[in-house]
């Protein structure tokens, strides 16, 4: 199996300790459609993060569903963490929390999903400004989702753009027939200060694996 290329050699610089605002999602996207998105996305996505700072957004699952190879892969992934949903509860509280990664200089997402039965599952991952297309999602155990930033009727969009495996100094490329196919993440504002995430895990040989929507409103310390 062949290494993908070499990363950027002049990855996005994390923000200066006196700045105000984090650029990168902007330089990412560009000027012109980061300008289409609205307000308050464009400033949850700015938002300087450092040290023991925090963005939390508050919510509830509005819809949830998986076929059955969804099922099997969510319940299989446990092994590395578990970073799709296990169950099928909708209407469930749900905490976002964003901080920043001290050591890589990207952000740590941890999300948390109540369930009617047993104790919440906790999702962790991390939004790195690396990789072949500047911006990737590192799950654990050397594996990661590069992503395409995108800017569709007012909704930040993320694109899966392929999955690596990190061996050493080596990134290999995940093959197509092992990948868990394609990852739209979509960031929507509903009204000033909500918004609605929705997540979709398209296969092309078993369909729609997983579809799953909430709504969250900042949280203001």
């Amino acid at each position: 199996m062949a290494a993908q290329p070499r990363e950027r050699p002049h990855p996005i610089a994390p923000p200066r300790e006196d700045s105000v605002t984090d650029l990168r999602f902007r330089t990412l996207l560009g000027a012109e459609r980061w300008e289409t998105l609205p307000g308050d996305v464009r400033r949850r996505f700015s938002k300087r993060l450092s040290g023991s700072a925090a963005a939390t957004y508050v919510g509830r699952i509005t819809e949830l569903r998986m076929n059955r190879a969804g099922r099997i892969l969510a319940q299989a992934l446990r092994l590395i963490g578990a970073p799709l949903p296990i169950c099928l509860d909708t209407d469930a509280a749900s905490i976002v929390t964003v901080t920043e990664d001290a050591q890589c200089g990207g952000q740590v997402w941890t999300r948390l999903y109540a369930r009617r039965g047993g104790f919440p599952q906790v999702i962790h991952s991390a939004k790195r400004f690396a990789g072949p297309t500047g911006l990737e999602e590192y799950i654990g155990l050397g594996i990661a989702m590069a992503l395409r930033l995108g800017a569709e009727d007012g909704a930040l969009v993320f694109r899966s753009a392929g999955y690596t495996f990190r061996l050493g100094r080596l990134r290999l490329p995940i093959p197509s027939w092992l990948a868990p196919g394609a990852l739209t993440v979509t960031h929507r504002e509903t009204s000033p200060g909500a918004f609605t995430f929705s997540l979709a895990l398209q296969h092309p040989l078993f369909g729609e694996l997983l579809h799953q929507s909430g709504d969250y409103r900042d949280q203001h310390s």
